[in-house]
């Protein structure tokens, strides 16, 4: 009994195939199926219910279960307190939401790089409610999204929140938002349902309201006078340096969009973990250099 095969055993059972496992562990679907063939036959008991559909565990795969998470735990335990951070190897899964990528991502990335040299990083820049998804699937190691993620199984680390004003193009003065169309963040997010129920209320049938999931193509619209709309100051910055857009106050102002580095918290990574620390370090400095 090797401990690849345990490993290879704890991420079969995690997420209930061999092709999952495959490609979380960067091998190919044969290696996998070896090597929980050899486990079986070393151990002299099946491990898994092989029929259609995801396998199931046997009697004796839930009791191996147990006991591969407490040496994985262990092994994590090693990595953190002896090994060196810098010879850490391996592929590491990173979702964002365009907000985070526009703002802060690359001071992270930097931080992230220089303690981990040797990691590679996978990047995604997605809408929060794809980045939910995928982090459950466990096809993202660490999630930066509009959250928390409300799920026990789930660990969420608060990030700064970020401000939305409200902008119009410097050409066109037309506020009155039962005339001029108002652009927001993707029809599949939270700041999008809160402000057309907020807009819904306050301006009634008349109001017209575009979704867009780029943050800088809507911050464009809004310089050509298309529309008006709420977003964070950071990311409209240059367009304000620019003079195509100015700062207006309609009567009210949305909800700040509030942010968490989210990660799946068995098994545990103290790679993850310590990803997620990073993440608001450095989200709380750059909070507190740029305005609000």
């Amino acid at each position: 009994m090797t401990f690849d095969q345990i490993r290879t055993f704890l991420w079969v059972a995690r997420l209930g195939g061999f092709r999952k496992a495959a490609e979380r562990l960067h091998l190919s679907q044969p290696a996998v199926s070896t090597r929980i063939a050899n486990l079986e036959n070393e151990l002299r008991v099946p491990l898994f219910e092989r029929g259609p559909g995801e396998l199931v565990l046997t009697k004796h795969g839930t009791l191996l279960l147990s006991y591969a998470e407490q040496m994985l735990f262990v092994e994590e335990e090693i990595k953190q307190r002896v090994a060196n951070p810098s010879e850490a190897e391996g592929l590491f899964r990173i979702g964002a939401s365009e907000t985070i990528a526009q703002a802060w991502l690359p001071e992270f990335l930097k931080a992230f790089s220089e303690r981990y040299p040797r990691v590679n990083v996978d990047l995604t820049v997605d809408i929060s409610l794809n980045l939910r998804a995928a982090l459950l699937e466990r096809r993202l190691d660490l999630a930066l999204l509009m959250g928390p993620v409300s799920e026990f199984s789930v660990e969420n680390v608060a990030l700064p929140p970020f401000d939305l004003h409200w902008y119009r193009s410097a050409t066109n003065s037309q506020t009155d938002l039962s005339i001029i169309p108002v652009i927001s963040y993707s029809s599949k997010t939270r700041p999008y349902r809160e402000l057309m129920s907020e807009l819904s209320r306050r301006i009634g049938p008349k109001v017209r309201v575009f979704a867009s999931a780029s943050l800088s193509a809507s911050l464009k619209m809004i310089g050509a006078g298309v529309a008006v709309g709420p977003y964070p100051r950071a990311l409209a910055n240059d367009f304000l340096a620019s003079g195509q857009i100015v700062e207006f106050d309609p009567g009210f102002r949305p909800q700040p969009l509030a942010f968490t580095a989210s990660y799946l918290s068995e098994p545990r990574s103290f790679l993850v973990e310590a990803s997620a620390e990073i993440a608001q370090d450095v989200a709380q400095t750059w909070d507190k250099i740029h305005p609000k």
